[in-house]
């Protein structure tokens, strides 16, 4: 039922008729439709004549293997990414995908840009990141005998770091503003994969944002049917499009007659993607002001956040990291425990305030343990302790 992948070409997203072979992946954007002040994405388009609409009736468990028909070539070995549980928050469903292997969204990304890297026979993969990126990254090299350079910032907090290197990456502390002309050379020089962003608004790999389609697929099988509302914690927008696209695919196929309506859920802190969307342009790059949700702290945005939201007739949520905390209060509280920037679809949907006619789904995207400022104090320890202590 899974079979070979039905990849045919990459295409740009600011024209869809300017196209290219699939392969090598073009990680700066599309040559053709980018200028020097905005980068046009491009995406990966499929046999879909030749899909069997059987695919979608498989139960939906790991490994992003199982939906290889309409991905790139998965060349690179699985960790088990992918079939995150689905659960009941009141209202609304949340899509926990903190259960992911090294605990985040990042994971299906990376299953995909690494087995890009390994189709490409390039020697290793390089990435920019302070968190959930540089971690799944390093781990899928690791995995597919690759090394991986992660580039992060020195306030990137110390756990993350730390889990990037039990993959055997090599961790390295620059100034933010240092990391990409780096990272561009680093590609240039020795050859290795990028998997982050290379442009003046965000374009990333060609391929991630496919390894996203798969929650759309799995939402629509836990359901039983399309949702009505997807909220996603956004920072890049990589996500957010990769959901919507899974979903306009369902319709595509036959198989749902709608889509839901998609909502970015940014940090007020920047909000690149907002901006967009009110101006009416394609994409925006903006101050970025202090916020602990780091995980959506980008000032650049790109043109697949807007085309979800405006495509599905959704909206931009700009939250504050006390609304996300709340959020991630409240979720830690029911069992679900997220990093800050993992807690704002949850957010997002609260200051909303609308009910919809069908279900509501919040993406939450990663573990608390990757919060920044984790496991700063000690709690006091009882000496001689009794039952009047421990109920006191």
């Amino acid at each position: 039922m899974n079979g070979p992948s039905l990849a045919l070409r990459q295409r740009s997203l600011g024209d869809p008729s300017a196209d290219f072979p699939l392969f090598p992946p073009l990680t700066r954007g599309c040559p053709k439709t980018s200028t020097a002040e905005l980068a046009y994405p491009l995406e990966v388009v499929y046999d879909y004549a030749k899909v069997d609409r059987g695919l979608f009736a498989q139960h939906p468990g790991p490994d992003l293997a199982r939906w290889s028909p309409l991905l790139p070539p998965l060349d690179a070995p699985t960790l088990g990414e992918g079939g995150t549980p689905l659960v009941e928050f009141g209202e609304v469903h949340i899509k926990d995908e903190s259960r992911n292997p090294t605990w985040s969204h990042k994971d299906r990304l990376n299953r995909v840009a690494v087995s890009a890297a390994v189709a490409c026979g390039a020697p290793g993969v390089v990435v920019a990141s302070s968190g959930n990126h540089g971690a799944s990254a390093a781990a899928y090299a690791a995995r597919a005998g690759l090394p991986a350079i992660v580039l992060t910032s020195a306030a990137s907090p110390p756990a993350a770091q730390a889990f990037v290197r039990a993959y055997g990456a090599k961790v390295v502390s620059v100034p933010v503003e240092a990391r990409w002309p780096l990272l561009r050379e680093v590609v240039e020089r020795l050859g290795y994969h990028p998997v982050s962003n290379q442009t003046v608004t965000h374009t990333g790999h060609p391929f991630g944002a496919e390894g996203y389609k798969t929650i759309a697929y799995e939402l629509f099988l836990q359901l039983g049917e399309v949702p009505a509302a997807v909220f996603t914690p956004t920072g890049y927008a990589e996500l957010l499009y990769g959901v919507w696209k899974g979903f306009t695919e369902l319709r595509l196929l036959g198989l749902t007659e709608k889509a839901p309506r998609m909502f970015s859920c940014e940090t007020a802190a920047g909000g690149p993607h907002a901006k967009a969307l009110a101006a009416g342009v394609p994409a925006t790059v903006v101050d970025l002001g202090p916020t602990d949700a780091y995980g959506l702290a980008g000032s650049a945005g790109g043109y697949r956040g807007v085309v979800a939201v405006r495509d599905s007739g959704g909206e931009a949520m700009l939250l504050t990291d006390e609304e996300m905390r709340r959020a991630q209060h409240d979720l830690a509280r029911q069992g679900l425990w997220q990093e800050l920037s993992g807690a704002a679809g949850l957010a997002g949907y609260r200051r909303l305030r609308r009910d919809f006619d069908g279900p509501v789904v919040c993406v939450a995207t990663s573990s608390g343990f990757k919060d920044a400022g984790l496991g700063g104090g000690r709690h006091p320890v009882i000496e001689n302790p009794t039952l009047d202590d421990l109920i006191r």
